[in-house]
């Protein structure tokens, strides 16, 4: 077994999973022959300015054409592309620019121009280009939308609906040049229409579903709701989809996943003579609630040693939720509140040590990545910690501990990764 200082093997864990989806890595062997035409260039997302980069270095620069955006604070150097920045996850006016630029870049182009689109997570929020409704109302309900526990695929359904960009109509307006999207997946099941929103790709949802959503999560958007049953009625076009002609000139490539991120951390702890256990990387639910079946396995395997012996390590990827609803509304992202629930859960266990963190470096709207949970992280302070889990205020808990982890922005975005360490 290893005899590396636990949290030292978390936090490179934390590494070895960005590593393995860093757009450096994937992106170059991906990329295409350069065309007869304009190659232009046109991307959205977190990990846009190191996708843009990886593209710099692979084509002569002056042959390169283009214009991406990503978060705020997440601009890399580039000598070609342009890089731009905006907000997230609530769309703002800079955003809105940025857009409209694009779409202008890809207006007139031919057959022999390609396009490369460059896709990572927050791409929903950074393309915006409202269809419906104003720029101010599309923020106010993706707020309510974060708030209600929606799932990504059900928010990016509503806003899909909403735009002018998204759901294979950045495609539509390439159309007739040749579409390249090469994407980082950080929705679950690696659902490309999902993905930023799917901008290059058929849209299965209809204005029917977008309807439905607001109605099921009980939310007061009247201008929305107007629009889509006018798209009900068809007169307001739908999105593009399967089996339509402008996608026979379009591919889709995802080339980093949450999967690929696992294994890689999984060869890591198996090279310390750590048994890793890959539980799965499309976990979806409540993050409270999934912390507890993540702790009821470690409780297991602790006190029974089963269905794993130590030591061992646990890890799980994909994209819980946090439903705030009347319970407050507290600093914490879904890994933040993982941790918590997880913490409380495992009740000091010794030798049990965790890991929860968004692998963008950025766990919701906070500075932290996530956290790492130790086994006397509680002491003392247990009653205390289940009314900061109650407020959804996980991150102000973990800040008096001492117990974030922060890393700054990734520039990647493959969604969460938590390790459950037993020594």
């Amino acid at each position: 077994m290893s005899n590396r200082d636990p949290l030292a093997l978390l936090r490179a864990a934390f590494d070895r999973a960005v590593e393995a989806a860093h757009p450096s890595t994937n992106l170059p062997q991906h990329l295409p022959e350069l065309p007869e035409g304009r190659l232009v260039v046109v991307g959205a997302g977190k990990a846009a300015s190191a996708m843009a980069q990886a593209v710099e270095k692979h084509y002569p620069l002056e042959k390169l054409e283009g214009f991406v955006v990503t978060r705020y604070a997440h601009k890399l150097p580039t000598e070609r592309l342009e890089v731009a920045q905006a907000s997230h996850p609530v769309p703002d006016e800079a955003g809105y620019e940025a857009t409209q630029r694009m779409l202008e870049l890809l207006t007139d182009l031919t057959e022999a121009d390609t396009v490369i689109c460059l896709v990572s997570g927050g791409g929903s929020a950074l393309l915006t280009a409202p269809n419906g409704v104003t720029l101010e109302q599309k923020a106010a309900l993706t707020r309510d939308l974060l708030h209600s526990g929606a799932t990504i695929q059900e928010m990016n359904a509503v806003r899909k609906h909403l735009s002018s960009v998204k759901g294979g109509q950045l495609a539509l307006t390439a159309a007739p040049a040749r579409v390249h999207s090469f994407i980082l997946s950080d929705v679950v099941g690696d659902d490309v229409p999902s993905i930023a929103s799917g901008p290059t790709s058929p849209d299965p949802a209809t204005f029917e579903d977008a309807l439905r959503i607001l109605e099921h999560y009980s939310i007061d958007a009247p201008e929305a709701r107007q629009h889509f049953e006018r798209g009900i009625r068809g007169e307001v076009p739908e999105t593009p989809k399967l089996g339509s002609a402008i996608f026979e000139r379009v591919t889709n490539t995802v080339i980093a996943s949450n999967q690929k991120s696992l294994e890689a951390v999984a060869d890591l702890f198996r090279d310390e003579g750590i048994e890793a256990h890959i539980l799965s990387s499309t976990v979806e639910g409540e993050a409270k609630e999934v912390a507890k079946v993540h702790a009821a396995l470690a409780r297991q395997i602790a006190h029974h040693a089963q269905p794993f012996g130590r030591p061992c390590a646990l890890l799980s990827g994909g994209e819980t939720t946090v439903s705030v609803g009347s319970g407050g509304a507290g600093k914490g992202g879904r890994n933040s509140e993982f941790a918590l629930s997880l913490a409380l859960e495992l009740d000091g266990l010794e030798e049990v040590y965790a890991l929860a963190a968004d692998t963008d470096g950025i766990d919701g709207s906070e500075d932290n990545a996530g956290v790492l949970v130790t086994p006397g992280v509680l002491e003392g302070r247990k009653r205390e910690a289940r009314e900061y889990l109650e407020a959804h205020d996980s991150y102000s808990f973990f800040k008096e501990q001492n117990a974030l982890l922060e890393t700054g922005a990734t520039n990647t975005n493959v969604n969460d990764l938590r390790v459950v360490l037993l020594l």
